[in-house]
């Protein structure tokens, strides 16, 4: 039991002990905010602990524009010098030098600051600018407070230094993204990059690394291409600004305008990606003529899936969902009968991939497929008409939060 205690004192969590810093010219380590992981699975197994070292703490500084790296650990005691039946602990060099292009960092603080004062007057984004946008630098429209600016560059394999230096960035996705993977290299990979681009106390232009978006141009019959979105990270020191909207929207900019785009799609989108895409494609659609009170409540049509498509190139199954959002937010939910229907046209969709599952059995039983397993597996219809209850709250709490949000950015743009 003695033994299990001390052990325990050399057991500390990654998502504590390592700290992340941007680091701006001129700016100390200390001043600068820490962030710390949000997994660490990918790096140090399924329990995220990292064993053989008591009081660790692990620095990993960026570069706020190049993204050169900066790597140390401290400790206040090893468990290799207690020398237990060989006991060791875990490589942690090992590990982080891994996630590096080359297996290259900086070991000592001075240099790593000289390279940072250096190299910030010399970084400048990558690529061809196609958006920028600015955001109020307490995150409120506050008339007359001060802008902080961003802009975004589209690259691709070809962009001169790029791969360099995407290959940095993607040495943090491990930290946050989960099931991340490194890109292979495609030409069909493009990339949307966000830059914040701030002025020093001396007024000369400087660029911080902010976040990316990878995007796969898929064929699309005869001779078109069918963008589909991958991965999106943007660093926790700019989360929840808004940046990922200002993405998805500099990327709709950019494929709407080119005539061989039939659609965008995104590859497996999480609940926080789509609720984000879905309050970007409402906020496009809600003025188009299509989409007017009248013909939404009439319900959808072939013009709302076709205008859709032709102005943001947003598909079919997407553009169903951005009409049952704006359609709640002009039908009248106090009116039993109008608020009911709206509920079940709702619940049909829902209920449309049961449905083709259940055809997809009966298809397989009449080629001879015994399919009496996969059929125990379904859920009974009272247990299907639950789910459905539970599904169809979940859409409309999140509708609203959707339509809030939209009435919210008209609002503050009067």
């Amino acid at each position: 039991m003695a033994l299990l205690s001390q052990l325990e004192q050399f057991v500390a969590s990654a998502l504590e002990a390592v700290e992340f810093k941007l680091i701006r010219e001129g700016e100390k380590p200390e001043d600068a905010k820490p962030f710390h992981p949000e997994m660490a699975h990918q790096i140090f197994g399924e329990k995220e602990n990292i064993f053989g070292y008591k009081d660790l703490k692990v620095q990993i500084y960026y570069s706020a524009g190049p993204l050169d790296v900066y790597f140390n650990t401290s400790y206040s005691k090893k468990i290799d010098d207690l020398k237990l039946d060989g006991m060791k602990g875990d490589d942690i060099d090992k590990a982080v030098s891994e996630l590096m292009p080359g297996g290259c960092y900086y070991t000592s603080l001075d240099e790593f600051l000289s390279v940072v004062n250096k190299k910030s007057a010399d970084f400048k984004p990558m690529g061809n600018k196609v958006f920028d946008f600015s955001i109020p630098e307490s995150g409120s429209n506050v008339d007359g407070e001060k802008q902080r600016e961003f802009e975004i560059y589209q690259c691709d394999m070809n962009t001169p230094n790029f791969l360099k230096y995407h290959a940095k960035f993607e040495s943090m996705i491990f930290w946050f993204v989960d099931a991340a993977s490194n890109i292979i290299h495609d030409p069909q990979w493009e990339f949307f990059v966000v830059f914040e681009k701030y002025k020093t106390s001396s007024g000369d232009i400087r660029y911080v690394s902010v976040g990316y978006t990878t995007v796969y141009l898929y064929f699309s019959y005869p001779e078109n291409i069918r963008p589909r979105i991958s991965q999106m990270f943007v660093l926790p020191p700019f989360q929840r600004m808004g940046i990922g909207s200002k993405i998805i929207e500099a990327i709709y900019s950019y494929y709407g305008s080119k005539p061989n785009v039939t659609d965008i799609t995104v590859e497996e989108p999480s609940d926080i990606f789509q609720e984000m895409r879905s309050a970007v494609d409402a906020k496009f659609c809600k003025n188009l003529e299509s989409f007017s009170p009248e013909k939404l409540k009439a319900g959808l049509s072939k013009e709302m899936l076709n205008e859709a498509k032709e102005k943001f190139k947003i598909n079919p199954k997407q553009c169903r969902i951005v009409y049952e959002i704006l359609k709640l937010g002009v039908i009248n939910c106090k009116d039993p009968k109008e608020y009911r229907d709206y509920r079940l046209e709702v619940k049909k969709r829902l209920t449309m991939y049961f449905a083709k599952q259940k055809r997809d059995l009966l298809r397989a039983e009449k080629r001879g497929v015994n399919i009496a397993n996969a059929l125990a597996t379904l859920p009974t219809d009272e247990q299907r008409l639950e789910q459905l209850q539970i599904d169809y709250k979940k859409i409309e709490d999140t509708y609203k939060k959707i339509l809030k949000k939209i009435n919210q950015e008209v609002s503050n743009t009067i």
